[in-house]
């Protein structure tokens, strides 16, 4: 019983967006990875305001894009997926 709880703990989230546990953390560390470094460019951009100008916004921008247009097809596409594969048995 407690293992069902932790593997649902682990699954419960990427599994509403479409994704396995691996996936998800994937997805996720390249947005962290993508925010830690638009981050750093606005930092830069802060003290020296010639620099990474729109690199900051185009961050947002492009992981907005990801996250939120992108992400209805995705899930859409998976709930295709396992709709075929329930059907298929």
């Amino acid at each position: 019983m407690f293992g069902e709880v932790m593997i649902r703990l682990f699954t419960h989230h990427p599994e509403t967006v479409g994704e396995t546990y691996l996936e998800h953390m994937a997805v996720a560390s390249s947005f962290g990875f993508r925010m830690f470094f638009a981050s750093l460019a606005c930092m830069v951009h802060a003290f020296l305001p010639f620099l990474c100008v729109k690199t900051g916004s185009a961050a947002i921008t492009q992981l907005h894009d990801r996250m939120v247009t992108n992400r209805h097809n995705q899930t859409a596409a998976a709930v295709d997926r396992q709709s075929a594969m329930a059907g298929s048995d």
